[in-house]
């Protein structure tokens, strides 16, 4: 619930004078460390049906040197395959810019209102998936059910080849947006299994930087299948959807063999018959986890969350904050990626220009993304930098909105880079999300509405744009000004109330004996972020 380190009584004491700690970490005369078990770590022992159980021991030790090999272990099997998966996902539904570009929209006579619609549409279909999506996962497992969303979804983007007009292009959409919904939390949560809570935003920066990777190899992509036509010259999108969608396909395929139910069952498949962790290996990671949040022991890979728990989770207020967040604070810079390709190609560059030219935009992106993911945890004030982000969007929906319409193109195409290049700091917001939920189903349920959230401001993104507006969206941008500065408002009061809750309950925490801080543990075995 946090905007600092400290959670309250949920992971760790906290204390000041160090004694109640439940685990420490121990300098030795070598240089070497151990991370070893205080006092009160009976508590947190995890459910007899916990996947890892049998790794679980509250009196284990390790060095330092050895969670870092093994965390770099992790970063090559797990974050990295996690990242390609995302790169399809983002490479199967953002392509439809790419075809924008081209004859598109003329060959299936729409205009790009009828775009707008498709986009809500999926935009729709995707928000209404997410919960069902994220619970299927929890009571599956994500290692099975991201692998077959993949399959699924790969098939209808590629059957966007065979679209007729925009009766098929809708459904097309639909079905994209209920297959691909909810596949961002159910990789959240399949990253949760691997990682601590301060090892998440890094990897998540990674996990969003695949989604511009996405753009920017797309665009490549683009250039090579739009020059594909059939006999006539025309349809060169038809090749763009075909091809990505059995890109997608064969990376889905891959997934069903790669992904390991959890750190504890990695034997088998890609993976090899010895799996990918020695028994040691297996005990750091399980370990280490725990004792940084006991609460992933409360439930198994494969327990599927009850409609009581289900309640409590969406009743549990202090996350209402991060969502509201969630619905308004991408939403000014949506709208500049959506239109990108059609305000290039307004302004008279060609089809293949106008997706070179979306290259730099990504570039950018992904730079100001990992400084800003790199900043926000260096200061520890994740939420304040969300309002200098705002100030960012601000100061150039404002240049684009003086700017002359009989300007020369590149002023305008500058601007719009800089705004869609916007530091993105929804890794961390995400890893937030998932660090403050407070327990294993409330981190399921919060994951899937603060992506809810999110898709509830692309469909008000996607429609901020009229065609009656065009080509310059006038009306649009002011509009989008409005919406950056109440955003840069809404992260201010996030990040005092936070503060405030942190300060209050660090207080209460701090202010127990050791005895009282045992029978609390011990009457509250599954804590919630307001414990």
């Amino acid at each position: 619930m946090s905007t600092e380190e400290k959670k309250t009584a949920q992971i760790s004491a906290s204390s000041t004078d160090g004694s109640d700690e439940e685990w420490q970490k121990t300098e030795h005369h070598k240089g070497e460390s151990t991370f070893e078990a205080r006092e009160g770590h009976h508590f947190y022992r995890p459910i007899d049906s916990y996947e890892g159980i049998h790794r679980w021991d509250p009196n284990f030790q390790w060095t330092e040197e050895e969670e870092k090999k093994i965390v770099r272990k992790i970063d090559a099997r797990v974050c990295t395959f996690a990242c390609v998966t995302f790169f399809a996902l983002q490479l199967d539904r953002g392509n439809i810019g790419q075809a924008l570009a081209s004859t598109f929209l003329q060959d299936l006579k729409m205009t790009s209102n009828d775009y707008n619609l498709g986009q809500t549409v999926f935009l729709v279909c995707f928000l209404l998936a997410e919960m069902p999506s994220q619970l299927l996962s929890k009571r599956v497992g994500p290692d099975r059910w991201i692998p077959i969303q993949m399959v699924s979804w790969s098939l209808v983007a590629a059957c966007q080849a065979f679209l007729k007009g925009r009766e098929s292009y809708l459904a097309c959409r639909a079905l994209l947006g209920l297959l691909e919904g909810g596949f961002i939390p159910d990789t959240i949560l399949f990253l949760s299994f691997f990682y601590k809570s301060s090892e998440l935003p890094n990897r998540l920066t990674w996990f969003w930087i695949s989604y511009t990777v996405a753009g920017i190899i797309g665009s490549f992509l683009a250039f090579g299948f739009l020059h594909i036509t059939d006999a006539n010259g025309g349809g060169a999108w038809r090749y763009l959807f075909a091809y990505e969608g059995l890109i997608t396909g064969v990376i889905g395929i891959v997934a069903a063999f790669w992904m390991p139910a959890s750190p504890v069952q990695t034997k088998g498949g890609l993976r090899g018959k010895n799996g990918w962790f020695t028994e040691h290996e297996e005990k750091i990671i399980v370990n280490r986890v725990i004792r940084d949040d006991p609460s992933k022991g409360s439930m198994h890979n494969r327990q599927a969350v009850t409609p009581r728990r289900l309640w409590e989770s969406l009743k549990d207020y202090h996350m209402w904050p991060i969502y509201a967040l969630g619905l308004i604070w991408m939403i000014p810079t949506t709208p500049a990626q959506a239109y990108l390709t059609l305000q290039l190609r307004s302004q008279g560059f060609t089809t293949f220009q106008t997706n070179l030219l979306t290259i730099p935009a990504a570039v950018i992106a992904i730079i100001t993304m990992m400084s800003i993911t790199w900043i926000a945890e260096r200061t520890n004030q994740r939420l304040l930098w969300g309002v200098g982000v705002e100030v960012w969007n601000l100061a150039l929906l404002i240049a684009l909105e003086v700017l002359p319409q009989k300007s020369m193109p590149w002023p305008r195409w500058a601007i719009l880079t800089l705004i869609v290049g916007s530091p993105n700091i929804h890794p961390v917001v995400v890893a937030l999300t998932s660090r403050n939920a407070g327990s294993v189903r409330t981190r399921t349920v919060a994951s899937a509405l603060y992506n809810m959230s999110i898709q509830v401001s692309g469909i008000a993104a996607v429609n901020v744009y009229q065609v009656k507006d065009a080509p310059y969206y006038r009306s649009g941008n002011k509009v989008l000004i409005a919406l950056a500065v109440v955003a840069g408002f809404l992260f201010i009061f996030a990040n005092f109330y936070y503060d405030y809750w942190n300060k209050n309950n660090s207080a209460k925490w701090d202010a127990m004996t050791s005895e009282q801080r045992e029978i609390y543990l011990r009457e509250n075995p599954v804590l919630t972020n307001k414990s």
